[in-house]
């Protein structure tokens, strides 16, 4: 295989690092956004609804 040296390895290890928190980052404020256009009250007749009618 690859034999890198330590100091590279470190340099990986902390850019595989930083595209991870940017990647959760990214997706908590996909996921917030999501939850703020959600209407609860919505969801929850349209949901009672179909159990209503099957």
């Amino acid at each position: 295989m690859f034999q890198l040296s330590e100091q590279t390895q470190l340099i990986i290890l902390i850019i595989v690092l930083a595209i991870l928190f940017v990647l959760v980052i990214f997706n908590n404020k996909r996921n917030q956004a999501k939850k703020q256009k959600r209407n609860f009250r919505k969801g929850f007749y349209e949901k009672t609804k179909k159990h209503k009618n099957n």
